[in-house]
């Protein structure tokens, strides 16, 4: 069982930056690709961006391309989303996600955080 634990979610004005970090435990849990999605009042649950186990690969949605920064610290089992250039429309209640491999939907995912909210003003 993967446990992940979101945390850096906020309040932030349109422009401005806001860093997401995930711990996932235990220990085996280095070995799985990790990544966010989100989900905004009234939407679908959407794909944000995935990092492979070692942090060679990433994958980004088209909307957060050049804005958004996926990393790993796989010692400290631990992603990072650093968010650049907020807009209102990335409002929304972010997931952390884990799976056996990389994804880019809901389908691939193992395991879940409890989500961390993230609040851009306009």
């Amino acid at each position: 069982q993967v446990q992940l634990v979101e945390s850096g979610g906020g309040l932030v004005q349109a422009g401005g930056s806001l860093s997401l970090s995930c711990t996932a435990s235990p220990l085996t849990a280095h070995t799985y690709a990790m990544g966010w999605f989100r989900r905004a009042t009234g939407k679908e649950r959407e794909f944000v961006a995935a990092i492979d186990w070692s942090g060679d690969n990433t994958n980004y949605a088209d909307s957060v391309k050049g804005r958004f920064t996926i990393s790993r610290d796989t010692a400290k089992k631990t992603i990072y989303l650093q968010m650049n250039s907020l807009k209102p429309e990335d409002a929304a209640l972010y997931y952390c996600a884990a799976g056996a491999r990389m994804f880019l939907t809901p389908t691939g995912v193992g395991y879940w955080g409890q989500g961390t909210q993230v609040t851009v003003s306009s």
